[in-house]
């Protein structure tokens, strides 16, 4: 029987990057999935392709854009009431703008911080919460290398990260006595959208299976067994 059987899951920006990929592992897993994205036809495809390839799971979706602090709203109370016992929160939803701080407009820096986050810390406050009533839960969080090893020139990105390592290491030490687990996926260059058109070789990237891997390991550890940091990067170093 798959591992995460009966489980549910809730996975921001799930249609694309390692959110899909995630998406797809947990599905395979046999986890009850609540996908969210901004665009309802990719939603009601990617569901309608997990559900017929996984007859077995229920899959719901709710679009959101997070860089509408209302609509984020909306989700948090949807999840409240629709999945209060939600076993799983897979923090993905992000955006990167190569910009140096130098540079960029308010807009650049506001839209990253609401995006990158502001989500995560109010989901995972929200649904922590929750999970702390339960007795269980898994909060896992996809960062970026950028946390530990700053970029110039994407400055407010940068920020965001080490903003998104601040927040996993404070939750993971409030909520660890209530048996709930908070990890942090750090991943160097992925191949994802942001490198669109790129002519690097593909084999000088993680590839978004690699993380959905390493956040299905994490998830099927024993109860006592806590991964807090996850590393990767590509075998050669970053782009």
């Amino acid at each position: 029987m798959p591992f995460l059987t009966n489980k549910s899951a809730l996975i921001t920006g799930a249609t694309k990057g390692m959110g899909l990929a995630i998406a797809e592992k947990l599905a395979e897993c046999g986890c009850n999935l609540v996908l969210v994205a901004r665009t309802e036809e990719s939603l009601e495809a990617l569901k309608r392709r997990l559900q017929t390839a996984f007859p077995r799971i229920e899959i719901q979706y709710v679009v959101c854009d997070f860089s509408d602090a209302d609509q984020l709203g909306d989700l948090i109370r949807w999840t409240e009431k629709q999945v209060p016992h939600l076993d799983i929160l897979i923090n993905n939803v992000g955006i990167f703008k190569p910009i140096s701080l130098l540079n960029e407009s308010e807009e650049d820096f506001d839209l990253q911080m609401r995006i990158n986050y502001h989500t995560p810390h109010r989901l995972s406050r929200s649904i922590a919460k929750n999970m702390c009533k339960n007795g269980s839960g898994h909060i896992i969080t996809i960062s970026s290398i950028a946390s530990r090893e700053p970029v110039w020139s994407a400055g407010s990105y940068t920020v965001t990260k080490y903003a998104v390592r601040g927040l996993t290491r404070v939750l993971r030490d409030e909520v660890r006595s209530y048996g709930v687990k908070v990890t942090e996926i750090i991943p160097g260059s992925t191949l994802t959208s942001s490198w669109e058109g790129t002519t690097i070789p593909a084999d000088r990237f993680i590839l978004p299976a690699d993380i959905a891997e390493a956040a299905a390991m994490c998830l099927q550890l024993s109860k006592g067994a806590h991964v807090e940091e996850i590393v990767i990067k590509p075998q050669h170093g970053n782009n």
